[in-house]
């Protein structure tokens, strides 16, 4: 019966190799876990290169982008409607509109003209549900946030960041895709969690996470006793950012979609839609008159 020996340098090199692995690996290991641990203004400086250079985002005094929009509502009840959108920005100034062929939900017009937030009435005292959350949660549009990067009002490209607070909210996923999260926390507080998501290999700024919960007590008894019941309501608001394109010097998202949903205390979801812009044109540092911003 043959034997197979293996020789006194082969057995030397694979020692050497087996000690070069243990010697390595946790520093690379250390390594990869450094990255996933960065501080929120690294983030921040690393996503704004992936817009563009410094030169070439301060250049950038307004923004006007059209494009198609497509609403589909899930619940209650379905529907879809197709038509044109339009968004525009000037300094902290921002309007998004929304023209549907749909004779019960033709438009949607959110504008903040910098210091006041207006929301169209689709009839008569009657605002859309996006609309009526906008205009209740108007520090969104007051912030910046809302658009990201397709709003030249967008917070981060100003590198003090004056209105909110910063802090690392880990690593999660977004679409299969692991993202650096930031908790985003505007000075004076808010009863509204909101999670900015950036994609953990481009930096770029791929989601906004908004969620709040409202609560109301129900059956206070006649001797004025606490109240045993509480209704709640679940709002949650997404934006999502894709199909990264260069137009001009700056990397924007070319798909911009808005998902909200509300839901009570058992879990039963009371309302689903959400809005897909596919934007196809973008202009910069064009005038644009003032009172567009204000859609009243």
């Amino acid at each position: 019966m043959s034997s197979y020996r293996i020789s006194p340098l082969r057995a030397a090199a694979a020692c050497l190799l087996i000690f070069a692995w243990l010697a390595f690996s946790p520093q690379a290991y250390k390594a990869s876990s450094a990255t996933d641990k960065l501080k929120p203004e690294e983030i921040v400086a690393k996503h704004l290169e992936s817009i563009g250079t410094t030169q070439a985002r301060k250049a950038i005094k307004s923004i006007v982008i059209v494009g198609s929009s497509e609403v589909e509502f899930h619940n209650p009840g379905k529907g879809r409607a197709v038509g044109q959108t339009v968004i525009a920005s000037e300094g902290n100034k921002l309007l998004i509109g929304m023209a549907f062929e749909n004779t019960n939900y033709p438009y949607e017009k959110l504008g903040f003209d910098g210091s006041g937030i207006t929301v169209s009435f689709l009839r008569p005292g009657q605002r859309s549900t996006l609309g009526d959350f906008l205009h209740t949660n108007d520090f969104i549009f007051k912030q910046g946030l809302m658009g990201g990067t397709l709003s030249s009002a967008w917070p981060l490209l100003d590198a003090d960041i004056k209105h909110a607070r910063l802090e690392s909210g880990g690593i999660k996923k977004v679409n299969d895709r692991d993202a650096y999260t930031i908790k985003y926390l505007p000075r004076g507080g808010s009863d509204m969690e909101v999670t900015l998501f950036f994609d953990k290999e481009t930096f770029q700024h791929v989601r906004t996470e908004y969620v709040r919960t409202i609560t109301a007590g129900l059956g206070a008894n006649p001797a004025g006793a606490p109240r045993q019941t509480q209704n709640e309501t679940h709002y949650r608001m997404v934006e999502d950012f894709s199909d990264f394109k260069k137009e001009g010097d700056l990397t924007l998202p070319h798909t911009y979609k808005i998902t909200l949903s509300l839901g009570g205390r058992s879990g039963a979801m009371t309302f689903l839609a959400d809005w897909t812009l596919s934007l196809s044109k973008f202009d910069f540092n064009v005038p644009i008159d003032g009172k567009s911003f204000n859609v009243s």
